[in-house]
């Protein structure tokens, strides 16, 4: 069977798009050793990104302020179909606030971030378990992990506003470059205060902290919102699980 061709709307931010393709890369050849198959170029999945930085900034447009984001994300989505993409992911989870938008754009499907982790949520983890939401200013405020959990029958934890503030300079300091150690344990801080909330699940729902927090440092499971999108493009790409 033909590979279906993912179309990436990234660089938002740049970091995290490139974390995204890598693993992606590195998954690819994983499933493929397993099968003791000789890898070759040919064996990997075709992505036709955008990255594109100049969007202007999410937190601001979800609260009314600045420059029309989704008219933005939704010419990158039409670019990418017009390009012979076969579906559209985003690398972003606040962006996913103007999903709408880039759905009324384009007519190949389009694969929410947010709607496969809460999947993943809802076939890993019992309903009287609490999730801790990591996720930026703007993906909180517009709620979009908070409703989907709810209506999926589980309670949410996040920040105060303290607590998020601090989160959020951390976001802007790994977007600047700074993924050194103490940026990595302001965000093992972030982490355990919703552990501290009684959070028996973590989602990394910005696609920054895989760039500086692992399993490996926490108590509870992560759930990788950039890990668990790289499988279901490889699903996706390779028919392993069907489009909507």
């Amino acid at each position: 069977m033909q590979k279906k061709v993912a179309g990436v709307l990234g660089g938002l931010g740049p970091e995290a798009t490139v974390d995204f393709m890598s693993k992606v890369i590195a998954r690819t050849i994983a499933i493929n050793t397993a099968n003791n198959k000789t890898i070759a170029d040919q064996d990997h999945i075709q992505m036709l990104v955008d990255h594109n930085p100049t969007v202007p900034n999410r937190h601001d447009a979800i609260r009314g302020e600045g420059e029309d984001v989704g008219r933005h994300l939704a010419d990158m989505g039409k670019r990418l179909e017009n390009a012979d993409a076969d579906f559209i992911v985003m690398v972003c989870n606040t962006a996913h606030a103007f999903q709408e938008d880039i759905e009324k754009e384009i007519n190949i499907p389009f694969v929410s971030i947010i709607d496969e982790v809460i999947a993943e949520v809802k076939s890993t983890q019992s309903k009287d378990t609490k999730i801790g939401v990591m996720a930026a200013q703007g993906c909180l405020e517009a709620e979009l992990y908070q409703k989907s959990l709810n209506d999926a029958g589980y309670q949410s934890v996040i920040w105060n506003d303290a607590e998020l503030a601090e989160f959020m300079d951390i976001v802007f300091k790994i977007k600047s470059g700074d993924t050194g150690e103490q940026v990595k344990l302001a965000t093992l801080a972030s982490a355990q205060a919703l552990i501290d909330k009684g959070a028996g699940v973590l989602i990394a729902g910005c696609t920054e902290i895989p760039l500086v927090l692992d399993q490996d440092v926490l108590s509870v499971p992560l759930l990788s919102s950039t890990d668990i999108m790289v499988d279901r493009v490889i699903d996706y790409s390779l028919g392993n699980k069907p489009l909507m």
